[in-house]
């Protein structure tokens, strides 16, 4: 960690709101169009967040996966008339933390900075965004840490499971493929390819904002103008197809010679925007929330011992849903843990929950939602996924009724819709008694 993000981290560890105070959000629309969602809060920090929708590895070509990874890594190493050493001494000299990320269909970024020092924070971010240097010894040293960890990767029992489970539920699709690249596909990019990714995708149109602290919504809308304005007004996407996982019922084997076996296991889940997702918010967590209440955790460790350690969770994307866990257990007994797995999934699905467990789950998600809105970073980062999850401004203060009008026989109902489907499993090393099926 840099000296800048350990001292924000400090700073903004001292800053507490509660969820009452999270949802004084006011939506701001500046002279030129952007809208921003502003939480004034008498801190002398200002957390903002923000996101391109649909900018992220969805939009890297099939021969250089990667590239939103390089790119995004190289953004704030070097913009303007700064070279990547002067760039970051000047926002360390400022405490400014500037960061940015990709992921598969979003491309993110975070500013921190103390409230004094706001106006300068904000020039380096809009420089970082329109005039990136992407210069050689910059691109190259990115280029070399990016193979290394994939380097790595190819030999992690983890990282192969996963991605081996991603290529059978998306076959021929940007989400079965690797979202950070691989080695070689990493070595083709070239400047000119993260030149022009950065000018496809680092638009206006698909801008999602957030900005949490010391400012008020009548000082937002000049000041994220002169950040983001000059960028373009559209992006340049190519389309993404809508998707179903598919593989259900397959198992896939990858031998390798490590001590336990590790295994991913999915199904189709239910999307965000789905009537049926809180429902299905509630089941999801009664199955497997990774604590000793779940059924997973309870049938597979702490009845029988099979695995340290057992999750589920729903994950959704822009054009898929599902519902993905892991877990790794001694290869001797790999096929009774999957198969305690899929019967516990089964008789979940065809049973229901139990009331009681319904009411535990509706008040564990409800109390514990507080927890993601106790800094400024955090709520930062909450509202800018609200945005793009297309819930609402409200969605902070609906969100505890409309958990609380989830009734048991919904979750039933929801139970056999999402787990009847059948598993695609990945299991990566010796395991016992579990073989590759089609």
């Amino acid at each position: 960690m840099s000296k800048i993000a350990a001292g924000l981290v400090v700073a903004l560890s001292t800053f507490a709101a509660s969820a009452a105070d999270a949802t004084q959000i006011e939506r701001v629309v500046s002279p030129l169009g952007i809208e921003a969602w502003v939480v004034h809060e008498p801190s002398p920090l200002i957390a903002m967040d923000f996101a391109f929708a649909g900018g992220g590895a969805t939009q890297d070509p099939a021969d250089k996966l990667g590239l939103s990874s390089l790119a995004a890594s190289l953004w704030d190493d070097g913009a303007g008339d700064l070279d990547e050493k002067a760039f970051h001494t000047r926002l360390e000299s400022k405490s400014i933390g500037l960061s940015f990320s990709a992921g598969r269909d979003n491309v993110r970024g975070s500013l921190r900075t103390l409230s004094a020092n706001r106006d300068e924070a904000f020039d380096y971010l809009r420089l970082a965004l329109t005039a990136p240097r992407f210069d050689t010894d910059a691109v190259e040293r990115a280029r070399r840490q990016i193979v290394s960890r994939l380097t790595r990767a190819t030999t992690s029992p983890n990282d192969i499971a996963s991605r081996t489970w991603w290529q059978a539920a998306f076959p021929g699709h940007p989400y079965g493929r690797p979202p950070g690249g691989t080695p070689e596909s990493i070595a083709r990019i070239t400047i000119d390819d993260l030149k022009t990714y950065t000018k496809r995708v680092l638009a206006r149109g698909q801008l999602k904002l957030a900005i949490v602290g010391d400012i008020t919504a009548a000082e937002v809308g000049p000041l994220i103008d002169r950040t983001f304005g000059t960028l373009p007004a559209e992006p340049e996407l190519k389309e993404v197809a809508d998707v179903a996982m598919q593989g259900l019922g397959r198992r896939i084997v990858v031998p390798l010679d490590v001590p336990q076996a590790v295994v991913t296991f999915g199904t189709r889940g239910i999307g965000r925007s789905d009537p049926d997702f809180m429902a299905g918010y509630v089941v999801s967590h009664i199955l497997g929330n990774g604590t000793s209440s779940s059924r997973l955790y309870h049938e597979v460790r702490e009845k029988r011992g099979l695995a340290y350690g057992i999750s589920e969770s729903l994950t959704w994307l822009d054009h898929s849903a599902l519902l993905v866990g892991g877990t790794a257990t001694r290869s001797a007994v790999t096929g009774e843990a999957i198969g305690l797995i899929e019967s516990e999934m089964h008789r979940l699905g065809e049973s229901g929950p139990l009331e009681q467990e319904v009411a535990d789950a509706k008040s564990y998600l409800e109390g514990s939602y507080a927890l993601g809105l106790d800094t400024s970073a955090k709520i930062a980062s909450q509202l800018v996924q609200i945005q793009l999850d297309k819930l609402g401004i409200d969605y902070i203060d609906r969100r505890t009724s409309l958990i609380e009008a989830v009734s048991l026989a919904d979750t039933k109902r929801v139970a056999k819709r999402l787990l009847d489907a059948g598993l695609l499993v990945t299991v990566v090393g010796k395991p016992e008694g579990v073989a590759s099926t089609e």
